[in-house]
């Protein structure tokens, strides 16, 4: 089974996608996307509890990722477990032969969740990073069960003063790829990328950029709405608009972006959403011609 660690350390440019888990849904629905996703990226990810909603655990839906040969990044993030719950977590993954995870701190719940639920922010996120990096760091350990751990960063504009210190400490932590939030302005991206290229950051991180194949005005809307820090500029949700086939659009779109994120410098990779339809994922990639 290729992997995404694999590709990732290699020369070549990694391509994922998010596994969209609608409620309700079987498994054998949530099989099939990831068979259709797999044909055409390396590595699928597999977040934790999206929108604060109830959803399989990351660590049961990577078991049958794997079963399936399909390279499985779950997510894991430190707002609903206490350090014992998340240690056990990792043991786990390891001993079910995942290499790739991506760690954060987590979003505060909502205003006005029911049932009311408490948030448990036990660690932080760098401490959690450095908890996974310890196991690769134990005497003797399975190489092929070391975790790449990656995180979050924010696509912004940076300023003359700024200062990446939480990326320096997150690395010297042991995560190894950064990756963004949605993101579909290039300049404003190309600006950041600048700024960590110039920062050294990228000696350190691989950086992962999201995009997603946008079905329609309304979805983009959305993003900006519900998304922490999407960029999604005017001229995007003018475009989607005006389309005749929205969904079509969408996948140009998503083409054409994934062509101009893959020439930035110290870009090493995407990240796609899968927002309803994983067809228009697969149909994304094929247009960018990123992976012939």
């Amino acid at each position: 089974m290729k992997t995404f660690r694999q590709v990732l350390l290699g020369t070549e440019f990694p391509i994922t996608a998010e596994l969209h888990q609608p409620t309700p849904a079987t498994v054998d629905e949530i099989l099939q996307q990831s068979e259709l996703l797999a044909a055409t990226v390396d590595a699928i990810q597999v977040t934790q509890s999206p929108c604060s909603g109830m959803r399989v655990s990351p660590s049961a839906l990577a078991a049958l990722l794997i079963r399936q040969g399909i390279d499985p990044i779950p997510w894991l993030t430190c707002r609903d477990r206490n350090r014992i719950a998340l240690q056990s977590d990792l043991l786990g993954l390891r001993a079910l032969g995942v290499t790739s995870l991506f760690l954060g701190e987590g979003r505060q719940l909502p205003p006005g969740l029911e049932p009311l639920v408490n948030p448990v922010f036990d660690l932080n996120g760098r401490e959690f990073i450095a908890m996974a990096h310890a196991m690769n760091e134990e005497e003797k350990p399975e190489s092929e069960h070391e975790f790449v751990i990656g995180t979050r960063t924010t696509v912004l504009e940076p300023g003359p003063d700024w200062a990446p210190e939480s990326l320096i400490a997150q690395a010297s932590a042991g995560a190894r790829f950064l990756q963004t939030q949605p993101c579909f302005d290039l300049a404003v991206l190309r600006r950041f990328m600048q700024a960590l290229v110039a920062s050294k950051l990228t000696w350190s991180y691989s950086i992962i950029v999201t995009l997603a194949p946008l079905p329609s005005a309304e979805t983009a809307r959305w993003l900006l709405e519900n998304t922490r820090d999407a960029v999604v500029p005017d001229s995007v949700v003018d475009r989607m608009a005006r389309a005749r086939n929205p969904e079509q659009a969408g996948i140009d779109l998503c083409a054409d972006l994934m062509q101009g994120v893959a020439a930035i410098p110290g870009v090493s990779g995407i990240n796609l959403l899968t927002l309803g339809n994983p067809r228009a994922v697969t149909a994304s990639i094929e247009a960018s011609g990123l992976t012939q």
